[in-house]
């Protein structure tokens, strides 16, 4: 990297809000001379959440370059609706979807079914489904619906499609994580049973915060040349979902917002490019591995057993254990 874009990216990331903004993204594009990520001619790939906003917008762009797209959502006439807005915008007509949400697991389950089912390798499955839930509810098994739709679902969805991810050679599993984990420590306690009344965006940070946990420990147990594993933040993105969780923050920040576009930016490129294999576990924002705290206060005494007690409980919980021995696993 040369010298300037050096120095901007250090003085965007020290800011903040440069950094998370469409500001960052397109200093960071121009100065790094940025190219888009290759074709996807021949990979087949699962976005879950792909509706609206991040999730319809990377699953354009895997199909835009090729790939066999499947994804799932929660709503027929809104799953209809965006496979034919994928159709109609690339020409890929290799789009399907199945129905299911990602808090209840046996459609969880039913969807790894689907997907082997239809034979062959997955060479990316992307967990972008996810929203704040404004109450406390739980599912069937009685966990909140946040920690289950967007901890508990995918690490079930990852353990049973292994399989398929490791036929790639190696497949690719993306979390799009937030820069809300910025805001606290992962305590394991404090996100299965917290404390005091029930807050949605503290809930919602733990949980973000959690699924880069995760990730980590995914790939410390999984051999790279089999699955690798990246979490990411994808910067301030104006999304349907981003308005109608934090509305006065949308409405304030809304000059600095990035399209849907800029902010898929770097999933894609985890997704296409050779890069996307040459490194597993790491927490990415705009093309770049970077720190996953900011402040003392939120780093882990015991990063190891942070990852090691998660996975041990979402095993547990999702009723799903390793197979010893398969992809250079240590479990």
């Amino acid at each position: 990297m040369r010298p300037l874009a050096r120095l901007t990216d250090a003085a965007l990331e020290a800011s903040v809000v440069g950094s998370f903004s469409r500001y960052g993204y397109r200093w960071r594009r121009r100065l790094e001379q940025w190219r888009d990520p290759p074709a996807m001619t021949g990979a087949r790939v699962l976005v879950t959440g792909a509706t609206s906003g991040i999730g319809l917008a990377c699953a354009r762009a895997f199909a835009l370059r090729g790939a066999a797209v499947r994804f799932v959502a929660r709503d027929l006439e809104r799953a209809v609706a965006a496979r034919d807005s994928i159709v109609d915008a690339t020409g890929q007509r290799d789009v399907d979807f199945t129905l299911a949400d990602m808090a209840d697991l046996e459609a969880v389950r039913a969807v790894a079914q689907w997907v082997l089912a239809e034979g062959g390798d997955l060479s990316v499955l992307v967990h972008n489904a996810g929203s704040v839930s404004p109450t406390l509810r739980t599912n069937g098994a009685g966990v909140e619906v946040t920690l289950a739709g967007q901890v508990l679902g995918p690490f079930l969805l990852t353990g049973l499609l292994l399989p398929a991810l490791a036929g790639a050679s190696p497949g690719r599993v993306i979390t799009v994580s937030s820069g809300g984990m910025y805001t606290v420590r992962h305590d394991l306690r404090a996100l299965v049973t917290p404390a005091g009344p029930y807050d949605a965006l503290a809930t919602y940070a733990r949980v973000k915060r959690a699924q880069v946990v995760l990730n980590a420990e995914w790939a410390r147990r999984v051999a790279s040349t089999s699955v690798v594993f990246h979490s990411l933040h994808p910067g301030w993105v104006d999304t349907a979902g981003l308005r109608a969780s934090l509305p006065r923050f949308a409405a304030v920040a809304g000059p600095w917002l990035r399209t849907t576009a800029e902010g898929v930016d770097t999933l894609t490129w985890l997704a296409a490019a050779p890069s996307g294999v040459t490194s597993s576990g790491e927490f990415w924002h705009d093309r770049r591995v970077r720190s996953t705290d900011r402040r003392p206060a939120t780093r882990s005494a015991d990063p190891a057993g942070d990852g090691a007690r998660l996975f041990a409980w979402c095993s547990s919980h999702a009723r799903w254990s390793p197979t010893p021995g398969l992809y250079g696993q240590r479990w």
